[in-house]
């Protein structure tokens, strides 16, 4: 089984965390019935993008199950969790409240790329204030996604240049 991440937008029709719930379970539902894990789904504050990370065998069954539910799918990437052990994400014991995302440049390598985290990790106790939870990396290195509790945007600032690396963007996450 692979681990997948499909960005979303919600395109309107949910604008508050009792719907959001709703239409969640009921995705996930569909999902179970057809073997494939939703891990973990983080929304944005204002509920235009959501985040779906979703264990299945392969990315054409993950699309069309969520096509059938009218889950309008902007990003579909097959992603490797580093930072955390699946069975601790899949406890959804650990809040988080920012997504950082991302594009990773051209010439980084998986092993680069995790031998650069391990290494620069540490400095992320430079700013105690923020709490590093885990990172998806797309395994075609395209871009990561990186899962953090934090006061404000600026700490989560602070928190990257700690650790030396950069923000494409980043996105508060409900987590009311």
């Amino acid at each position: 089984m692979s681990l997948y991440l499909v960005e979303s937008g919600l395109n309107g029709e949910v604008d508050n965390k009792n719907d959001f719930e709703s239409k969640v379970s009921s995705i996930q539902e569909k999902l179970k019935e057809n073997e494939i894990s939703l891990i973990e789904v983080q929304v944005s504050k204002d509920f235009s993008r959501v985040f779906f990370i979703l264990e299945g065998e392969d990315e054409k069954a993950i699309k069309g199950n969520l096509e059938s539910q009218d889950v309008s799918i902007q990003l579909i990437k097959e992603v490797r969790l580093v930072g955390k052990e699946l069975n601790e994400v899949k406890k959804q014991a650990e809040q988080v409240n920012y997504l950082v995302e991302w594009n990773i440049p051209e010439e980084l390598t998986m092993d680069n790329y995790l031998e650069r985290k391990k290494k620069n990790s540490v400095h992320y106790a430079e700013v105690p204030e923020v709490s590093f939870s885990r990172t998806y990396v797309c395994e075609d290195m395209s871009k990561c996604l990186c899962f953090y509790d934090a006061p404000d945007e600026s700490s989560v600032k602070k928190a990257r240049q700690a650790v030396k690396t950069p923000i494409d963007s980043i996105t508060e996450i409900n987590a009311d």
